[in-house]
């Protein structure tokens, strides 16, 4: 069973999934869902975010490392929504035949769907891409791992 919520999943959905908050939490809004499948969410890309590449003359661009990261919190949303993950944290343990195609703007709405290839109980593999206008900007294999949460810290 997972979360039962009505898509879109907003912010208050999100956050209830994720750990991850603000300047952290790169997932805006999930737009599709099918378990243990496939997931589509949304990452809006504003003008005044600190982590844009900033280059004189240049248009401010999304650096392909937080790019990678908010393809992985797509993927960890689907992950941690079932109810027997609920206790656990997911670690990004890499990411294999990446490639960044084209640069991602700010003023962009960045759609990325995260699609399983294999699924284990403590472990998995996903492909993710992530596209601007219909037209792919990044894509690549993650590798993710579920751990206890650590109730001490």
């Amino acid at each position: 069973m997972f979360i039962v919520e009505p898509l879109p999943y907003d912010q208050t959905v999100i956050q209830r999934i994720l750990p991850h908050r603000y300047p952290f939490l790169l997932v805006d809004r999930i737009t599709e869902f099918e378990p243990d499948k496939r997931i589509v969410g949304i990452k809006n890309v504003s003008a005044n975010e600190r982590v844009l590449a900033r280059e004189p003359g240049q248009r401010p661009t999304l650096p392909p490392t937080m790019l990678t990261e908010a393809v992985a919190q797509v993927g960890a949303i689907m992950i941690l929504a079932k109810p027997e993950n609920r206790d656990k944290l997911i670690f990004f343990m890499g990411i294999d035949h990446v490639r960044f195609r084209k640069p991602v703007y700010a003023g962009d709405q960045v759609e990325i769907t995260a699609t399983v290839k294999r699924l284990r109980s403590k472990m998995g593999w996903l492909h993710g891409v992530a596209r601007v206008n219909g037209e792919v900007c990044a894509e690549g294999t993650m590798t993710f791992a579920l751990g206890p949460k650590d109730e001490k810290a």
